[in-house]
């Protein structure tokens, strides 16, 4: 859901948030949400529109400037790496959850080489594409915002072989338009799910 309040906040467009129990879902959600998952978004007479990525190209769309590269191929290119950091976000959950200290060094490893590749991508910056900032920079931004919490309780250091990607991460999570994307309280809501977790890094912030 982060990465679609960071579009809304980013293009300045209204908007309200009703937040759900996961655990608990009320009937309401299930009748708007086809797969009864976050996030969802209401509009003209009732129609449902879900998954981040499409939300976030809808929301562009309606209120311009379109936030995609004009060109065919850069759209291309910028979409399926889009798709390839939802694959960051799985990894990054699996780490912060793993049992063990030796799956945790090998889910951080994989994280690592997954950033390998987006580091390879990566233009003179500051944002992925250059001067202007897109809709791939609002979908990455949820996977820095955790990476960084993570690493003020456990040295994760997952930039040191990835300094542009460092670099991005960092003037990402400066922004006003992501500072304002989760509620206040979101580190403690973000240490208290990896304490009961029970996995390795719970000892961390117990």
């Amino acid at each position: 859901m982060q990465r679609s309040v960071i579009t809304l906040n980013h293009l300045k467009v209204p908007y309200t948030i009703e937040y759900i129990d996961l655990s608990n879902k009320p009937d309401w959600f299930l009748d708007i949400s086809p797969l009864g998952k976050v996030p969802v978004v209401q509009v003209n007479d009732g129609i449902s529109i879900f998954e981040s990525a499409v939300i976030n190209e809808f929301v562009s769309e309606i209120n311009p400037p379109v936030l995609h590269p004009a060109d065919p191929v850069d759209k291309a290119r910028n979409r399926a790496w889009i798709e390839y950091g939802s694959g960051l976000l799985g990894t990054n959950y699996q780490m912060r959850n793993a049992k063990t200290e030796e799956d945790f060094l090998a889910l951080k490893a994989k994280l690592v080489d997954q950033l390998k590749k987006v580091e390879e991508q990566i233009g003179d910056g500051p944002f992925f594409n250059g001067e202007e900032f897109s809709l791939i920079d609002s979908s990455y931004t949820p996977v820095f915002m955790q990476i960084d919490l993570i690493s003020q309780k456990v040295d994760l250091d997952v930039y040191a072989e990835t300094p542009k990607v460092g670099r991005w991460a960092e003037m990402m999570l400066s922004l006003p338009e992501v500072k304002t994307s989760v509620v206040e309280d979101f580190a403690d809501l973000f240490y208290t799910s990896m304490g009961k977790s029970g996995g390795y890094l719970a000892q961390f912030v117990n």
